[in-house]
């Protein structure tokens, strides 16, 4: 039920008090809110022992989507424990190969989650690709572990044929690449190919009007999959209902626009929903207001820098890290990872619901990136 407002009429010179009978009580249903949770393994836990503290922590909740970052060797146990402990696997899964900063082989789970149950699931191929749910702002769709139809030659030929498969998953839901917001590419061995698929990627995305008028945001990071394709695909896209206001882009203070040095993306996006806006940021390195990278070797201050960058995203924006209700920070080399953690508790930011990955960068000069979801409430 939700809340009744009390109107007080102030007693006093040339006022009087009114008194009013209650209002009757009725029953309104409440708009489905969206919630994220981040899931790192606890010392001595279980594979089995954290999916089930996933469902405990769901709390009646649906799984929209799951980003699960593991040792690929470890995909087909987790995909066992999950059916064990929920009698039935009906979302998209993206699984990444982003090991564990401390050698477990499951660094961490996001669950993309909803406090109603009415969505629909969008299959292909017998795989759940996508999730959509309306709340009262938008009708909104999740999409995670999207991959070519088959197999292509090239991996600039797998790139185009995942985005057409994209668009095909889509419209199966009504919706099309024009209604995307944020994109997650996992690409494997990215450093020797990531030219090619920004190429393709910026070509397919010539030829659409983006419902916002902006590039969607988005992460890019090498990564194999247990699927063995050339890159693995999430994605977000929402239609907004009647007058309500669309996603936005939104530029980072600090850095030139990305396709200013030939990537295709925005810096961020804030999405709607009826929990409040998301502030969604993309992946966010070293990189100097001209785009080259900054401190080179030196994983401190790239830290920094990327932080700071970060932060003054959220400060355009009213928020801040304590905001922050889900992300990822991407580390080339294993060994850095305890670096970002000083970094966070010297600043009181220890809790923040942050998984450490080893992944690599799309440059072979970063040593970190971090993505990052941020939510004003309502």
């Amino acid at each position: 039920m939700m809340p009744f407002a009390t109107t007080i009429v102030p007693a006093g010179a040339g006022t009087r008090t009114v008194t009013r009978a209650p209002a009757p009580e009725i029953s309104i249903p409440a708009a489905p809110r969206e919630f994220a949770l981040t899931l790192r393994p606890l010392p001595g836990e279980s594979i089995d022992e954290l999916f089930h503290r996933l469902a405990r922590t769901l709390q009646g909740g649906t799984i929209l989507k799951l980003m699960i970052f593991g040792a690929t060797a470890a995909s087909v146990a987790a995909t066992e424990a999950m059916q064990r402990t929920f009698g039935h696997v009906d979302w998209p899964v993206s699984w990444i190969e982003g090991t564990s900063c401390s050698s477990l082989p499951i660094a961490g789970i996001h669950a993309f989650a909803l406090t109603g149950d009415d969505v629909d699931r969008i299959w292909i191929d017998g795989h759940v690709v996508g999730t959509v749910f309306h709340d009262d702002v938008a009708r909104h769709c999740l999409l995670g572990g999207v991959v070519p139809s088959r197999r292509f030659p090239s991996r600039a030929d797998q790139a185009k044929h995942t985005l057409v498969q994209l668009d095909a998953d889509l419209a199966q839901a009504g919706f099309a690449l024009a209604d995307i917001v944020r994109t997650w590419f996992y690409l494997e061995d990215i450093l020797s190919w990531y030219d090619e698929f920004n190429h393709v990627r910026t070509e397919i995305y010539h030829g659409i009007q983006f419902r916002t008028g902006s590039l969607p945001a988005s992460t890019g990071i090498g990564a194999r999959n247990p699927r063995g394709t050339a890159l693995i695909l999430g994605a977000r896209a929402i239609q907004p209902l009647h007058d309500t206001p669309h996603a936005q882009e939104i530029g980072s203070p600090l850095q030139c626009p990305a396709p200013a040095y030939g990537s295709s993306f925005s810096r961020a996006m804030e999405i709607p929903t009826s929990s409040g806006r998301i502030l969604t940021i993309s992946g966010t390195a070293s990189i100097a207001p001209g785009g080259e990278t900054l401190w080179q070797d030196n994983i401190h201050k790239q830290i920094e820098l990327t932080m700071q960058t970060v932060a003054a995203i959220l400060q355009a924006r009213g928020r801040s890290f304590g905001d922050v209700t889900r992300a990822v920070a991407y580390f080339k080399h294993p060994a850095d990872a305890p670096a970002f953690t000083q970094w966070c508790a010297a600043r009181g930011l220890a809790e923040m619901p942050v998984i450490a990955v080893q992944g690599t960068i799309c440059r072979d000069d970063l040593l970190f990136e971090l993505e990052a979801d941020a939510l004003h409430p309502v």
